[in-house]
């Protein structure tokens, strides 16, 4: 009787099966028609905005769905027939009918009679154990409609029991994790893990980048062994890093719900799935599940030359200063990465002196093949005659956002032949370095144009004889930033004059991770002179090196030890860098600290020196997404004349930091001016002035103000006290792009620029007749930024635009009255009134032109602000505006 028992209970199973179908995925009943409610929706908005108030559709049909065939020696593999049919598309959020698009337009104007016949002709599905095996549509069938279909056959594949799977859907092959309870099933998708042909980038640094967050999650609800309902949503979630509050977001929905189950046409004969494909419909083909890159085109948009044409009065170097140049000048990179060679050629070759520049900084920074091509077509480096030009667009390819290999082969090609200028010469193996560096940062190293250039550098810097080819590729050194460099660096650093100042710099800029002992060794060499005699400039580098890289208790003691045994400004300088290290609690502070509580270090004799040279850093910005610095040190000789100033501001998230710039003003030999006697190790330097800058992490050339005594009196007896151009030019900053598949179909686009108008400029002032001198260094910057995230459906755009524009100035000024001694010396940092302005806009278009769009913003006055600093230097600036003062009521 158990044996009868046990045999029945088996037949009844095996019958089950045989109707039922498996239990490894989702089973249709033989001749049944399922009636589905399918809609998908999708909204686009800034990041904290309701969903209630966002741009965006709504794409709704009726989907019949029926089982056309098992296999007969698997019920795991199906053939299944989806069809959609009764289309509607509408607003997803209900508006006024003259704000809705969508009104009065019926489903065949909107997507056109074409596009909607192709959309309802069926797709054949196989299911083997719940997974899509393969994909049949009609082998050309529009894009856009197969992509949908896409979407929605991908909604169907799901697995019966909990686990993580590796699948292929309609986003790419995704690693996916299930979670089943009883009749329902949830389907997480990794969205950061799909592997598909993706086309964009990001920007270099992470401060300027844009962070993104997206997730996915399903869940469906089965009935009789079939979906009875499935709620698919998806976001996308993007932030500009420096300001979290910028940014925007996609959310993506879709819902199938079955409302009835009717008769339905029988099971198609058959052992293989090829001859019931054959025989349902001999034009249906095997498609990929993943989705095809698609976007419309746009039929209005004008020629680049059209384009240029509209924004051109923005771009002559007097209106650099306006937001609205930033915005002609980003607008335009968009249109020239569209553009062929000969277009870009064409605009080139058309156009005037005066905006020519502003234009190759566009171009340039379009960082196309094409774009790339015609700029060498265009220059002709054996010309010095367009040296401005050549420079342009040699620092736009420094600040390249994604540099290719392309470009660094091109710079050293350029560099292997005849350049007519010098300095233009230089600048170019200068980027080289950094463009080294950046394509080492992403993981190029070991490509062949970087291999090739690095070796140039190298060698040639080892053969050199002159003192400005060393210098050369010394500065190139310090934007390449190679481990190997290093041990080439401190041979020179312990040289002497400039080119051994130049090599400390170039080291004080690697990561602490790469000071070795030895490199710290020399530095300790450099700064106490135990081998020979170096200039004040070059043991302050030492010093700053020694104490920013994890210095030891002795290290730091015998620094300490050294102040009072130094000459006099240098013994003031060093006291004023250990007091910052401590008030702005800089990594070394624990240790200093430590050194501090033995009184032969720390004792009046040593924190009591007078002098005029400081160390000071302070905060610009402390915000809850990014953290900005400034430091400004000053270097004075001992007759009271400015031998350095240095002005750094740093950038830093939580993760990332960014040099944003530094401006270094050195001079030396300037002490036959007063009949005063030059430091020790100094006495033979030539009269020398000239400015250095670096420039988000660019190291530009170097500028002279003077070389040599008869240069010095000239200028001197000039007195204008005009100021040098160091930077000036449009620079693309955040460049991002980002093509982003939506699993109900349709693609859409993520795309954040931003860039910045600069100008930088310094000069040095002598007035023997009132006995003092001034440096000046002026920073214009204006800055616009422009995020757009579209979603791109093909038969209507639905889009967010979120823009940020400001402009500032920040000003340092040094005033040194040398009429008596000790000298008076003012320093002052100031930054003007700051207007800032943020948009966003929302918008639904059609192609036939109708479109709906909402704008809000608001703009703020950023106050100005005087940045502290020590307060002996505001003492002193009392002192000199008194005597200022004093000076000019006593005039008659």
């Amino acid at each position: 009787m158990i044996l009868l028992t046990v045999l029945f209970l088996c037949i009844i199973s095996t019958y089950s099966a045989s109707v039922k179908g498996h239990t490894t995925g989702p089973s249709l009943n033989n001749d049944k028609l399922y009636k589905f409610d399918y809609s998908a929706e999708v909204y686009v908005d800034s990041v904290k905005a309701s969903l209630q108030k966002s741009a965006g559709y709504r794409f709704s049909s009726g989907v019949d769905v029926n089982l056309l065939w098992r296999n007969p020696e698997n019920d795991d593999d199906q053939l299944v027939k989806i069809t959609i049919r009764d289309v509607q598309v509408e607003t997803v959020n209900e508006r006024p009918a003259d704000k809705n698009i969508f009104k009065g337009k019926s489903t065949e104007k909107i997507i056109g009679k074409k596009y909607l016949e192709a959309l309802q002709r069926p797709i054949v599905v196989e299911l083997a154990r719940g997974k899509v095996k393969n994909f049949y549509s009609y082998q050309n069938e529009p894009v856009f409609t197969q992509n949908i279909k896409r979407g929605l056959a991908s909604l169907f594949q799901l697995q019966l029991h909990s686990g993580s799977a590796s699948e292929v859907d309609v986003s790419g092959k995704c690693d996916t994790t299930y979670n089943v309870r009883q009749d329902q099933v949830t389907k997480i998708k990794a969205l950061d893990s799909c592997e598909r042909e993706k086309h964009g980038f990001t920007s270099h640094n992470p401060i300027l980048d844009v962070s993104s967050k997206s997730t996915s999650a399903t869940t469906y609800v089965l009935e009789d062994s079939f979906i009875k309902s499935a709620k698919a949503e998806e976001n996308y979630v993007f932030i500009l890093n420096a300001r979290r509050k910028t940014g925007a977001k996609i959310v993506s929905k879709q819902r199938l719900e079955l409302k009835s189950v009717q008769a339905g046409p029988g099971l198609i004969a058959g052992k293989q799935v090829a001859g019931v494909i054959k025989t349902l419909d001999s034009s249906y083909v095997a498609v990929s599940l993943v989705a095809e890159p698609v976007k419309s085109e746009c039929k209005k948009c004008p020629s680049l030359s059209e384009h240029w044409k509209s924004i051109r009065e923005h771009m002559y170097p007097e209106k650099l200063s306006n937001p609205e140049a930033v915005r002609s000048f980003l607008s335009f990179i968009k249109n020239t990465r569209k553009a062929t060679k000969e277009e870009i050629l064409q605009i080139l070759r058309s156009e005037k002196k005066e905006v020519l520049p502003q234009m190759m900084d566009a171009v340039t920074s379009a960082q196309t093949p094409a774009s790339l091509e015609a700029v060498l077509d265009f220059l002709d480096f054996k010309d010095a005659s367009t040296s401005i030009l050549q420079e342009r667009f040699l620092y736009a390819c420094g600040f390249a956002s994604h540099p290719s290999e392309m470009l660094l082969k091109s710079l050293t090609d350029k560099f292997k032949g005849d350049i007519a200028n010098e300095e233009i010469r230089e600048t170019v193996v200068i980027i080289m370095g950094a463009l080294i560096r950046k394509l080492c940062e992403r993981d190029g190293c070991k490509l062949p144009a970087v291999l090739e250039a690095k070796r140039l550098i190298l060698n040639r810097l080892e053969k050199a004889k002159k003192d400005d080819n060393v210098k050369m590729y010394l500065l190139a050194l310090k934007n390449a930033l190679l481990p190997e460099a290093i041990p080439l660096l401190l041979k020179y650093a312990e040289s002497e004059g400039p080119i051994s100042n130049l090599a400390a710099t170039a080291l004080q800029r690697y990561n602490p991770s790469f000071l070795t002992k030895e490199v710290k060794e020399t530095m300790n060499r450099i700064y106490h002179q135990t081998r020979r005699v170096h200039e004040k400039t070059v043991r302050t580098t030492a010093a700053a090196i020694i104490l920013n890289s994890n210095p030891s208790y002795m290290e730091v003691k015998n620094i300490l030890l050294s102040i009072g045994e130094l000459p006099l400004e240098m013994s003031k300088y060093m006291l004023a860098m250990i007091q910052d290290i401590l008030q702005f609690e800089m990594p070394s502070s624990k240790i200093v600290r430590k050194v501090l509580k033995d009184m032969r270090a720390h004792n009046y004799d040593r924190f009591s020196k007078a002098g005029s040279s400081s160390a000071y850093s302070g905060y610009i910005i402390r915000g809850p997404d990014v953290t900005s610095t400034y430091s400004l040190d000053i270097l004075y000789s001992g007759s009271g004349i400015l031998r350095r100033s240095n002005l750094n501001i740093h950038i830093f998230d939580r993760k990332s930091e960014l040099h944003a710039s530094q401006v270094v003003i050195e001079a030396q030999g300037l002490e036959s001016i007063i009949a005063a006697t030059p430091d020790e190790g100094e006495e033979n330097l030539d009269s020398f002035a000239g400015m250095s800058a670096i420039l988000f992490d660019v190291q530009i050339r170097p500028v002279t103000f003077f070389q040599g005594y008869g240069d010095l009196m000239s200028k001197m007896l000039s007195a204008t006290g005009d100021s040098m151009n160091v930077v000036k030019g449009l620079i693309l900053l955040t460049d991002y792009l980002q093509e982003i598949q939506l699993q109900f179909g349709p693609s859409a686009s993520v795309e954040f620029l931003g860039g910045l108008a600069i100008d930088i400029s310094g000069g040095m002032e002598f007035s023997l007749w009132y006995r003092e001198s001034k440096t000046n260094v002026k920073n214009r910057v204006a800055t616009f930024l422009s995020g757009n995230i579209e979603v791109d459906s093909f038969f209507v755009k639905s889009g967010v635009e979120t823009t940020l524009e400001i402009e500032t100035s920040l000003d340092f000024i040094s005033t040194v009255q040398f009429s008596q001694y000790p000298f008076l010396v003012c320093m002052q940092m100031d930054r003007v009134a700051s207007p800032l302005r943020h948009y966003v806009t929302k918008y639904e278009s059609l192609p036939s032109g109708r479109r709906y769009t909402a704008r809000a913003g608001k703009a703020v006055l950023l106050a100005g602000n005087e940045y502290p600093l020590h307060q002996d230097n505001s003492n002193m600036c009392n002192q000199v505006f008194s005597a200022k003062s004093e000076s000019s009521s006593n005039w008659f």
